[in-house]
């Protein structure tokens, strides 16, 4: 696989650009997604789907982990992303094994992803053989005994990766987990190693639990709400008319993010004829540009404001709550006081009377804070540092734990905050793994297994053999995109459960499997009767999620059967254990899942409850799950990425019209570009020092510890973004990212910041 993941070049007379705009949604986001939904689904089945997506009898959206309102909801409850989403799922085009005939796997490879994205769903369960240049149809039988075959094969359990999307319902994910530890392995990597694994890792040392505190309700409660590194308008864009919601009963909006967003300067419900007309609603009140990687420094300035207001006998800090509840404070304010203005304001790129009017902002009325985050602040090598730092913040004004205040890291992805809850991690915690024990009755690994970074360096290195993926793009979502290449194509079988073709699945091992699955939005008629799953979202919510479309195809089977399909052809039966009884029934499934986790007492019985429940979340309530049950402050230096001279910073993010990897079309309407994706954005005045014109093609080289990576032929577009600092789109620009240059602890890797050097293509 080349450095071009996408061969399909632009020209420089494709690109068109535009102003970059000023408010998000409105009559062009209801454009769009009927456009999505009519050319794709269909108005019968389409709109079926969309009356039913985020209902309380309807299905969970596929796309964001955003929550729905407890009580009311809309009849249109949903954003232009999950209209995409959903007319991408239900689309009637299909992909038959026949498909695979006219299409060698070369030639797929030479495809685009947003040309692999509209050729519809998979229909039929698939195989290469080894040595064949196309895919070619299998039996559900003869597949699952062939993964048991090749796991079998293997001298070590450990060989083996199992991969899992967040788009897995809990179901399913508390299915797969148990088959893997059963098997005898935790290498478990999942998408959240590449998202939120830092806030987890983050959180969980500083106030035991590695979710957010707050509810939909303490947003609108807020006295202030600042949103740091990250889009709404484009990756979670219902969380604009929280925002919007917030705004109007008072709220102070502050956004702090490198580059201008749409969608946290202003918004125009598209539910209201305001909105409809244009009308919108302002949303940040103050915009901070800070440098990319400056968020530490921006964070401890704030910090060191408190503080020196704090010595003048003001009342700043909650002295009570400090006491009683936090540990470490006399550490976390040394560093603090160690730590220099001059220096926080050059690492920030903010200026000081900018940063005391954002102190000041936050500890207005009852000091009802609460601070969102997503990528922005994930993907550096300090990540896990800035975000205890937000931690820290929170506790001096015992900001946890009250209406309107509290941490609120997004999810990126549907359900990937469930999958953790079910098990899917590499390193659980003992008291989980006594439990399978005990319910189960078998001896579950306990040795740590690989994350998403050391699976792909153990594929690599050819000490793993077998790749299963639980749905997600691997390759695209990677980073390191040809060392990840390298990695899958080293093993003896690939193996991917899917809805849609996608890049992933044309990089193979010596034998590679496609095993087309069911939906959120397709109904799941099993041996026992309709089913529903749960998924969990972004704030602790578990509810039911029930497709009602007629499936596509009927060679498609649902995650939890292909798992127990699996699961029974490699491992048999159990004393405890009917895997394909499992199957058919997900009630038995919820009664397994009751007597292991926390918090799913009477599953079966509340997960029928519309509109589910919130699981316990012991710091809302201030009690700390910590060793020493207390909320622990964190005193880590300061330490900002500096590029060398002549050279940037780099970060990729999504473009309005892709979901993470899955790209829609080739426009980024909130930011004036279409017809392209190979842009890098940069500094006007950084252009003009480099010699270059807008829309000029330029090589990106980014430069590490091993040498250099080269993405070749991008626009460079001039664009309000602090100086010393690029923007671009992921997957084009993941071949950049090192596979080894991750976070500490969290060992995510830094897509948001790497150095660069730009210069013109030849």
């Amino acid at each position: 696989m080349s450095n071009e993941q996408d061969k399909t070049f632009e020209s420089e007379d494709q690109l068109e650009l535009d102003s970059p705009k000023k408010w998000a949604t409105g009559t062009p986001a209801v454009a769009s997604s009927l456009k999505h939904i009519l050319t794709q689904a269909g108005p019968v089945r389409g709109t079926k789907a969309l009356l039913k997506l985020n209902q309380k009898k309807g299905f969970d959206c596929p796309s964001c982990a955003w929550p729905d309102p407890d009580e009311h909801r809309t009849i249109a409850e949903f954003c232009e992303n999950g209209a995409k989403a959903v007319a991408s799922e239900a689309t009637k085009r299909t992909i038959t094994a026949e498909f695979f005939t006219q299409h060698s796997i070369a030639a797929l490879l030479d495809q685009s992803d947003a040309w692999h994205e509209q050729q519809g769903r998979l229909a039929e369960p698939v195989i290469k053989p080894p040595g064949s240049t196309h895919y070619q149809a299998i039996s559900w039988e003869d597949a699952f005994q062939l993964i048991a075959t090749e796991l079998n094969a293997l001298d070590d359990p450990d060989k083996a990766i199992f991969y899992t999307s967040g788009r897995t319902s809990n179901e399913a994910a508390f299915l797969y987990q148990l088959m893997i530890r059963h098997y005898g392995t935790n290498n478990l990597p999942d998408c959240s190693n590449m998202c939120h694994e830092s806030s987890g890792s983050a959180m969980t040392g500083s106030i035991g639990i590695g979710k957010g505190t707050v509810s939909l309700d303490d947003l609108y409660a807020a006295d202030t709400i600042i949103s740091m590194g990250q889009n709404p308008g484009t990756n979670h864009p219902r969380m604009l008319s929280a925002l919007e919601k917030a705004a109007e009963n008072g709220a102070q909006i502050i956004a702090i993010n490198p580059l201008k967003e749409a969608g946290l300067i202003a918004f125009a419900h598209p539910q209201k004829i305001s909105g409809l007309l244009g009308k919108t609603t302002p949303l940040a009140s103050q915009y901070l540009q800070v440098k990319p990687n400056g968020d530490h420094a921006l964070l401890r300035a704030i910090a060191k404001f408190w503080q020196e207001w704090e010595s003048t006998g003001e009342k700043i800090f909650d002295h009570e709550f400090l006491s009683q509840h936090t540990a470490g404070l006399d550490n976390y304010l040394q560093a603090v006081s160690s730590s220099q203005w001059p220096d926080l304001v050059e690492d920030c790129g903010i200026a000081r009377p900018e940063i005391e009017q954002l102190a000041r902002t936050m500890l207005r009325g009852k000091k009802r804070l609460i601070i969102c985050w997503a990528m922005g602040l994930t993907q550096h090598k300090n990540a896990v540092a800035t975000i205890q730092e937000i931690c820290n913040l929170h506790l001096l004004i015992g900001a946890i734990g009250r209406e309107g205040a509290g941490l609120c890291p997004v999810r990126g992805h549907s359900n990937v905050q469930g999958d953790r809850t079910m098990g899917i991690f590499e390193k659980m915690p003992p008291a989980f793994h006594d439990k399978l024990d005990e319910v189960f009755e078998f001896k579950s690994p306990r040795e740590p297994g690989h994350d998403t970074v050391l699976a792909i360096q153990a594929m690599h290195a050819g000490k793993a053999d077998v790749f299963i993926g639980m749905g997600g793009n691997f390759v695209q979502a990677s980073p390191d995109t040809n060392y990840t290449a390298k990695a899958l194509s080293n093993c003896s079988l690939t193996c991917h459960v899917a809805t849609k073709l996608n890049r992933s699945h044309l990089v193979t091992g010596k034998t590679a499997l496609i095993l087309p699955c069911l939906g959120r939005s397709d109904a799941d008629a099993g041996a026992n009767g309709d089913q529903f799953i749960t998924c969990e979202n972004s704030m602790g919510v578990v509810q039911a999620s029930q497709g009602s479309l007629p499936p596509v195809s009927p060679h498609l089977r649902s995650e939890p059967a292909i798992i127990a399909g699996i699961a029974t052809a490699l491992l048999g039966n159990t004393a405890k254990i009917n895997w394909n009884d499992l199957a058919a029934d997900y009630d038995g499934i919820r009664d397994f899942i009751e007597k292991v986790i926390p918090g799913f007492e009477n599953f079966n019985q509340r997960a029928r409850q519309p509109g589910g429940f919130y699981l316990p979340n012991g710091a809302k309530q201030r009690s700390w799950e910590t060793p020493n049950q207390k909320a622990n402050f964190s005193a880590d230096p300061v330490q900002t990425l500096k590029a060398a001279e002549g050279r940037f910073i780099l970060q990729t993010l999504r473009s309005h019209d892709q979901y993470n990897t899955t790209v829609y079309g080739m426009h980024d309407r909130y930011r004036g570009i279409a017809h392209a994706r190979r842009i890098v954005f940069l500094n006007p005045e950084d252009m003009k020092h480099l010699g270059l014109s807008p829309a000029q093609q330029v090589d990106l080289t980014s430069h590490w510890t091993d040498g250099t990576r080269i993405a070749k032929r991008f626009q460079a577009i001039p664009y309000d973004i602090p100086a010393g600092s690029a923007a671009t789109y992921f997957p084009e620009a993941n071949v950049l990212v090192p596979v080894d240059s991750t976070a500490d602890t969290s060992n995510t890797p830094t897509s948001k910041g790497i150095e660069i050097s730009v210069t013109p293509s030849e």
